[in-house]
């Protein structure tokens, strides 16, 4: 028995169900009805079933047909991506981009660059890598990623500015040190438990005032955050990172005498700049462009 069906036949099987018959489906296809009753009978024939019944005039699906029209769904489907891919390794567009990006970075303006770009790239996956710190360079030092955006280039590599992270100092509106009715000193602070994110690369970097006697070092910014809304510490964070915190009165700015703020500049850098692929130079592009408009709007 010959089970081989091709791919047209599938087709033709899929529009006539979505057609609602063979002379709307051969219309659909461009075909003839008999090119398109031909296909499915031969498929018939190779399958040695029934596909479709007669009900009057029209061709009603069998059980086994039922069964058919699904798998056929999910096959078309998968050969419909698979020739979109093969179409996008014949341009060279990469198949998959590794990207870094530290935590200080927006997270919804990266996810809105990264919604546009899968729009131009849907064949192209994505993995991102949430770092901290020198886990960041060495991402791109280890040839771990095609790109990053770090606030610090490595070495031997060249960066493009995209924006300046705004640091603030804040705590729980209720936190003790929002209560001394004065201008906060560091020796203040020193007397209350501090809030880190640990280093994610193996150098284990310190970065900021790290003076106080008590001090949480968790892993990820957003695990600080929520404990700085909870009342358990104080610490800089990105302005961007806490507006919904900010807004919503769960951290409010500390009054420093000096060092309320402070800023770090962030870079995108690719890891081999003379051979990004299309892809990568666009999503280079996007968010470039994303975030000079994002400056520009605050200016």
């Amino acid at each position: 028995m010959d089970l081989k069906v091709s791919l047209e036949q599938w087709r033709a099987l899929l529009a006539v169900v979505d057609a609602g018959g063979y002379a709307p489906a051969a219309e659909a296809l461009n075909k003839s009805q008999s090119a398109v009753s031909y296909a499915v009978q031969k498929m018939e024939t190779a399958l040695q079933v029934r596909v479709f019944r007669l009900e009057g005039r029209r061709a009603v699906l069998t059980e086994a047909g039922e069964i058919l029209y699904r798998r056929a769904q999910a096959l078309v489907e998968e050969a419909s991506r698979l020739e979109t891919s093969a179409e996008s390794l014949a341009r060279g567009v990469e198949a998959q981009l590794y990207i870094a990006v530290d935590a200080i970075f927006p997270m919804w303006l990266l996810l809105q660059c990264l919604d546009r770009f899968a729009s131009e790239f849907p064949e192209t996956r994505v993995e991102l890598l949430e770092t901290v710190l020198s886990g960041t360079d060495e991402t791109l030092l280890q040839h771990q990623v095609d790109l990053a955006i770090t606030p610090r280039v490595p070495p031997g590599f060249i960066g493009d500015a995209l924006m300046r992270a705004r640091f603030i100092a804040v705590a729980h509106p209720e936190h003790p040190l929002h209560h001394l009715g004065r201008p906060l000193v560091f020796q203040d602070l020193r007397r209350h438990r501090q809030l880190v994110v640990r280093d994610s690369g193996s150098r284990r970097m310190d970065a900021g005032w790290l003076g106080a006697e008590q001090r949480w070092t968790v892993s990820h910014l957003s695990t600080s955050i929520r404990a700085a809304a909870m009342g358990l510490g104080f610490a800089w964070y990105p302005e961007e990172k806490i507006r919904d915190e900010l807004d919503e009165g769960s951290l409010k700015r500390l009054a420093m005498q000096e060092g309320e703020e402070r800023f770090a500049d962030l870079y995108l850098v690719y890891a081999e700049a003379d051979y990004a692929g299309p892809a990568a130079r666009r999503l280079g592009d996007i968010l470039k462009r994303s975030c000079a408009a994002l400056c520009n709007k605050k200016a």
